[in-house]
């Protein structure tokens, strides 16, 4: 299959006219005309993924976060970016990337969907109809308590810890969520009524003060939150591309708590 109809198929459903505007989405590296074979699908293009997408012999690597964000005026081996973009350009493999508009489109009610919530909103409406947007807030069907809700997120997104700031015996039933960076969106999350918010990147101060407003705050990591990602857009190319071999990386924290 040539990129550009792969590439068709992947925007029919996520189209890039969708993502934010300060966002890098879409085909970043390669050639419109290549033939593609085998998609290697991860999170983020580090040089570990970038060398095991070489090994599975790769013709595309196909990843969530964007490697360029900023422009650049020089692609050399000076820079990290610079160095795995020429590594895959030596192995002759593409480099995809949808972001917010995977996100907006599809990211939120997948994760509101695993945690079961009902009667679902949006919590950060991201066009002026307000009919798309990042994050979703909503009901349980009965309520639980704080602590009962971090085993939940554990439970669904397979996480061995999350981070909370709350009391773990109160009962709610109202949640938020919203996968990534959850960063100045807590009053957002307040302003719909939401009595627990999951999400990611919360700091110390926007933390104890959602709590002290009576949110509590559940940070389950950017990576333990959205590695959601790979297993999803795994089954969508495997569903909707024959002909293409998919490879997924395996889930790995990039981080270790000690």
């Amino acid at each position: 299959m040539l990129c550009s109809d792969l590439i068709q198929r992947i925007e029919t459903k996520y189209p890039k006219c969708v993502a934010e505007e300060w966002d890098n989405v879409g085909l970043i590296l390669g050639s419109m005309q290549q033939d593609i074979k085998k998609v290697y699908i991860a999170l983020d293009a580090t040089d570990e993924v970038i060398q095991d997408a070489i090994a599975c012999e790769a013709d595309l690597l196909l990843t969530h976060h964007p490697l360029v964000f900023s422009p650049m005026k020089q692609v050399t081996d000076e820079t990290m970016e610079g160095r795995r973009m020429l590594t895959m350009l030596q192995n002759n493999m593409c480099y995809y990337a949808m972001h917010t508009n995977y996100d907006i489109l599809r990211m939120a009610d997948l994760a509101a969907n695993l945690v079961e919530l009902e009667q679902m909103d949006i919590l950060m409406p991201t066009d002026a109809e307000k009919t798309m947007g990042i994050g979703r807030v909503g009901n349980l069907a009965d309520a639980i308590t704080v602590r009962e809700c971090c085993e939940l997120v554990k439970e669904r997104f397979h996480l061995d810890s999350v981070k909370v700031y709350g009391q773990l015996e109160r009962k709610v039933s109202r949640v938020a969520i919203s996968p990534g960076s959850g960063k100045h969106m807590s009053d957002l999350a307040l302003a719909k009524g939401a009595e627990v918010f999951v999400t990611a990147e919360i700091d110390h101060h926007e933390g104890i003060d959602s709590n002290a407003k009576g949110m509590a705050i559940i940070d389950a990591g950017h990576y333990g939150l959205e590695h959601i990602f790979i297993e999803d857009m795994t089954s969508f190319l495997q569903e909707n591309m024959e002909g293409i071999k998919v490879f997924a990386a395996k889930i790995v924290h990039p981080f270790q708590i000690v």
